[in-house]
Formats: C-alpha cells, structure tokens, sequence
C-alpha cells in the first residue's frame, strides 16, 4: 500500500499551517491547524475499512524542564508517544483526504467526536490529557490537532501518520477511545500499512 502527501515531502519539515502551534516575532502562539492533504492506492484484496493515526514519538516523558526560557529539555530524557490524531472506519471507497477537511484551527476545550466525516469515527488526541485540568482549555479533544512541541526542546520532533488497511468494515472499539487504545484494536485487523512523516520544532536554535 502507498500514502503520500502534497502537503509536504516525506520525511521534511512540516509547514506551519498544519500545526497547532507556531513561531511568533516574539514567542509562541497557535497556528492555523489544517490537517494535511493525504492519498493512498495499491490497496490489498480483502480491505474493509481504513484507519489513520498520527503520532510524535519525542514527546519528553516529564514535564519539569518544559517551556521554561531559562533552560532546554534535555536530549537524553527518555522520550514517549503523543497521540495528535485517530481515526477509525474511513470507508474502503475513500483514497483521499482534503486540506482541511477534517480540521480548521484550534478549538478550545475540544472538537466534537466521536462520529466525523465520510462514516468515520475519531478517537481522542493527547491534547486531552495535556490540558487536563485547564479552565479555559480542558475537554475532550476529538480529531486532529497538529504539532505544538515545547518552544525549549533541544529534539527537533518527529511526527508519523500511519494508514492501516483493516479486514473489518468497523473497529472492535466503541466510546471515546485513545490512540493507544485503537492501536491495540486494529492491530489483529491489518492487512497492510503505510507512513508518510514529518518533523517540527518551535526551538529558534533548532528552527534556523
């Protein structure tokens, strides 16, 4: 099976308007959160159904040292997964997903979920988890919401969105499942799958 993308070259920088957030003249603020433009083709006998989950694997696993000014997040701090979109049952007649069809910048507190466009259905991203316990920003986040790494990491980020052809029209999984979760599900389901990566960082030093 074969994903790309026209949003950007496998394996280089993601463009600012597929994060969440982005460099400002001074600081950090949030970006304009499209989800990107992605297609696939060459896919296996006996598909049913799609999934798509994209995940950061240099997320630090503590937050002492993040979005401090007066320090960087360490290069050998152990590092863990940040779920930042999951999607299960895209139909088996589906081979392209449009620029900002399933995402138009940031919405505060969360977008909607489970049921979403085409029949499918989101999962929750980390921004769940992250915003715990925020007034003015917690929620269930369903959906896509894209890169927003710490401003002082010295790691620049590695994003990876993952299309999965699946042997069932519906994933065994119901309510509002997490990235981890839907992994475990699919995995007895896959048939094939396919990556297309990116990388990102809101460290000047890094950013250039």
């Amino acid at each position: 099976m074969r994903l790309w993308s026209s949003s950007w070259v496998d394996g280089e920088r993601i463009p600012a308007r597929y994060a969440a957030g982005r460099l400002l003249d001074s600081g950090v603020g949030f970006s304009d959160n499209l989800n990107p433009h992605f297609a696939w083709s060459e896919v296996p006998a006996g598909t049913r159904s799609f999934a798509l989950i994209c995940h950061d694997f240099d997320v630090p696993s503590r937050g002492d040292d993040v979005n401090r000014t007066d320090r960087e997040v360490p290069e050998d701090l152990p590092r863990v997964d940040f779920f930042h979109w999951v999607m299960v049952d895209l139909p088996v007649s589906l081979t392209t997903i449009a620029e900002g069809e399933f995402s138009r910048g940031f919405t505060p507190r969360g977008k909607g979920g489970p049921a979403t466009l085409h029949g499918a259905r989101h999962g929750l991203n980390d921004y769940t988890g992250w915003f715990a316990g925020d007034a003015e920003r917690g929620g269930d986040y369903f959906g896509y919401d894209g890169p927003f790494p710490p401003f002082n990491d010295s790691l620049v980020h590695h994003y990876v969105f993952t299309l999965y052809a699946l042997d069932v029209a519906r994933a065994p999984i119901e309510g509002a499942f997490t990235g981890a979760q839907a992994r475990a599900a699919i995995y007895p389901h896959v048939l094939a799958e396919a990556m297309h990566s990116g990388t990102y960082t809101l460290n000047r030093r890094l950013a250039g």
